[in-house]
């Protein structure tokens, strides 16, 4: 047969494959989570950084005659939450004004007396902040409480709140997405992370710098809610700026 003729028929073929093969699309590398485009009628959702984590956190009311009906509250998920701060704010609701000062303290599983131990002034209803001065270690769980002493020589009779607080570092990706975010866009980056404190924190603070901003008290408010922290809730829809 004709050594030309074979040849034409081969080169024929190739060309037929080369228009039937589809196109192979470029590798993709996998993309961020998209920041939300407008947090105006949005919500942070908070996701746990351990489903099913044993409940940590105490909710107090008062037991004793002189502060009856006082509810204490930390802002803190039911379980450990986290923060990436070494010194972070803690947050804090009561539901009446409380006239003797509180006593806060922080422990871990190691030592045997308290890490921090002091008296925090006395407070009217609502949300207050606590900024933590100890400096907390990596990867360590901390439970931090606060007492309403109604009695000093009855300490049976303290309404006490607590929750459980472990700092850890954020992901590679997370600490890339935050140096993008506006200040009202963190929020929702740290709740859908598992950074329940610093959520809290971020709202809390862009809420202090627009007191009149009705969106911004409902966001933490329905963050609050999706961990049951419904009567705190309730006190930032109901508040006047």
């Amino acid at each position: 047969m004709n050594i030309s003729y074979i040849n034409g028929w081969i080169k024929l073929a190739l060309a037929l494959l080369f228009i039937a093969a589809p196109a192979l699309a470029p590798a993709q590398s996998p993309t961020p989570t998209a920041l939300p485009t407008s947090t105006a009628t949005q919500t942070p959702v908070y996701k746990p950084p351990m489903l099913g984590a044993p409940a940590t956190r105490i909710g107090g009311a008062s037991r004793g005659p002189q502060d009856s009906g006082l509810i204490l509250s930390v802002l803190a998920p039911e379980s450990t939450g986290l923060t990436h701060r070494a010194q972070p704010t803690l947050y804090w609701y009561c539901s009446k004004a409380i006239a003797a000062p509180l006593e806060f303290t922080l422990n871990d599983d190691h030592s045997v007396k308290p890490l921090v131990e002091m008296k925090v002034a006395a407070a009217q209803p609502g949300i207050h902040a606590l900024r933590l001065s100890y400096t907390l270690k990596p990867e360590v769980e901390y439970q931090w409480s606060l007492a309403a002493i109604a009695d000093p020589d009855q300490r049976a009779n303290d309404t006490i709140a607590s929750g459980t607080i472990r700092q850890v570092l954020p992901s590679v990706l997370l600490t890339a997405q935050l140096k993008q975010a506006s200040l009202r866009e963190q929020p929702f980056l740290y709740a859908q992370e598992g950074f329940w404190y610093d959520a809290i924190a971020t709202l809390s603070e862009n809420i202090d710098a627009h007191p009149a901003d009705r969106g911004l008290r409902e966001q933490r408010a329905a963050l609050l809610e999706q961990v049951g922290l419904k009567t705190a809730a309730a006190y930032d829809r109901e508040v006047k700026p």
